[in-house]
């Protein structure tokens, strides 16, 4: 067997060999990509800053006005407007009406002409909607920026999307170049550039970057044909050629040497993806209060075709280093989707917990992804809990606050795993909005038997709790563990106390048999058998 995959290996070090060559047109591409993109991603953020500036400049005037106005439409509380609107660089007016329109005052002391574009979102973390709106004059749509006073009043900011023309936000990119704002929902704000050839692009390749603006549900989209970019770094292909000829001759003795001193086997995990032997196995979390089922963490198996099944730690730092995680988690996804779609349905407050891993806080493409699968699927976003899973610090935190910001909007939760432990930095629980802290198993196995107290588990537990954040204990595998966090207010656990990692079939069967109404009490601490 080790010669047969020596002699495959030699053979493909061979055809490597060549390789440079072949590759620089691909080596090529991927540059201009990567620095298009780049700079697209640049724009998109700066735009996206601007709009997130003025939105939260509005917010600020009108809590400040409410504030500072214990009634509406009084002389102190149009002075308190007038005010604000002075110190602000964006406000364009104040309105006070009720739920159905009907205009009681404003800024300006005269009829606000506006027309909703959109209907109203809510911000999280926010008491306030937003809804885009044309208004007056304004060449520029504008955002409307709501809060309810009392039963009945709303009270609402106007202030430009963009205080700037639309042609100004091409500025730095390619006269191809197409820029569009729109809400999350996908009610378009403002577009510019070409969006009829993005749009129907077909099989043509665009270079495309997206942010949020902060945690308002306003998207920036911008794009720009690849094929537009690429004929501007014509001048490169000789130099990298020639450079490519060169590397050829070295590589072939480098890599045949390497290969005959090399025993490894060919590993086929993406081959393995596209097969669907990447399995989701579902390990529960219980409700220590109650004992019914609260969730499930959704766990990776890989089940070759042989009846072998390969444990996560086996592949999964490979699935990341080579980018493979990304597709392993949308098959992942996928087959959530169709295991616990009826479930889900029936148990509205069941959470579904999946791994995310620091390459899809790089891509950003995972909001989409999750929207495409989980959309009108009997799974609610609100269902879902995404876990950070650090096993390599996160680098870009600017991005990975707008793929967390997108996540939210849609509905669903973040959750820190591995708290205190490897790079999960517990700085992270306040910078990227986390809901939810998983404590680590070596925390868990801290607790003896006889239930003296741990202090650094108790200051993980406390220090969640003034975040305001849930808490899940993982590795529970005895009662004493489940007492002992019970009894700090810890309300969820996962461990092989209550059941292993399931298979589809039989997780649901196990969450139909704990969250079946039941006749008798609850027993104090509900154990399902491993078996």
């Amino acid at each position: 067997m080790k010669s047969k995959f020596s002699h495959v290996l030699m053979l493909l070090a061979a055809i490597a060999a060549f390789l440079p060559v072949m590759a620089v047109d691909f080596v090529l591409d991927s540059y201009v990509r990567v620095r298009e993109r780049a700079m697209l991603q640049q724009s998109a953020d700066a735009v996206a800053g601007r709009i997130q500036a003025t939105a939260y400049d509005a917010i600020a005037s009108l809590r400040r006005v409410l504030a500072d106005s214990p009634s509406l439409c009084t002389p102190s509380f149009i002075a308190n407007v007038h005010r604000q609107m002075e110190q602000s660089l964006y406000l364009k007016q104040v309105l006070v009406e009720n739920g159905d329109g009907v205009q009681y005052c404003d800024a300006l002391g005269k009829d606000v002409k506006y027309s909703p574009l959109s209907r109203p979102l809510s911000v999280p973390n926010h008491t306030e909607t937003i809804e885009v709106a044309s208004y007056g004059d304004l060449r520029m749509p504008a955002l409307k920026v709501t809060q309810t006073f009392g039963a009945t009043r709303k009270v609402s900011a106007f202030v430009p999307v963009l205080a700037a023309e639309r042609d100004s936000l091409l500025n730095g990119l390619k006269p191809t170049s197409m820029m569009r704002v729109a809400l999350t929902d996908g009610a378009e704000i403002v577009t510019v550039g070409d969006p009829k050839a993005y749009d129907e692009r077909g099989n043509t390749e665009f270079v495309t970057a997206e942010s949020f603006a902060g945690e308002l549900p306003i998207r920036v989209t911008a794009a720009v044909p690849f094929a537009m970019v690429r004929a501007d770094y014509g001048d490169l292909d000789a130099s990298f050629t020639v450079v490519a000829a060169l590397m050829c001759g070295a590589f072939l003795v480098i890599a045949l040497q390497h290969v005959r001193r090399s025993d490894l086997p060919a590993f086929d995990l993406e081959r393995a993806i596209a097969a669907g032997e990447l399995k989701p196995y579902y390990q529960p979390v219980i409700n220590l209060r109650t004992g019914a089922l609260a969730g499930c963490e959704v766990l990776c198996r890989w089940e070759k075709k042989n009846g072998e099944v390969v444990p996560p730690g086996a592949f999964i730092e490979y699935a990341e280093l080579t980018g493979l995680a990304l597709p392993m988690t949308v098959s992942l996804m996928q087959q959530v989707r169709s295991d616990l779609g009826d479930l889900c349905r029936d148990m509205p407050d069941l959470k579904v917990s999946i791994n995310l891993f620091e390459g899809h806080f790089r891509d950003g493409n995972v909001v989409d992804d999750v929207h495409t699968i989980f959309a009108g699927s009997p799974i609610s976003f609100r269902q879902l809990v995404f876990e950070i899973t650090e096993r390599k610090p996160l680098e870009k935190m600017a991005q990975a606050q707008s793929v967390i910001a997108g996540l939210h909007a849609l509905g669903c939760r973040l959750a820190m795993d591995d708290a205190g432990t490897g790079h999960s930095n517990l700085a992270y629980l306040q910078t990227l909005g986390v809901d939810v802290v998983k404590i680590d198993r070596v925390f868990v196995d801290m607790i003896k038997p006889d239930g003296s107290a741990v202090p650094v588990l108790d200051g993980l537990i406390s220090m969640a709790r003034d975040l305001n954040t849930q808490i899940v204990a993982e590795g529970v595998e005895t009662e004493a563990q489940a007492l002992y966090l019970r009894a700090r207010g810890v309300v969820q656990a996962q461990g092989y106390l209550f059941a292993p990692a399931l298979k589809a079939g039989a997780f649901r069967d196990l969450a139909r048999a704990l969250n079946a109404p039941v006749q008798a009490p609850v027993p104090e601490l509900a154990r399902v058998s491993a078996a």
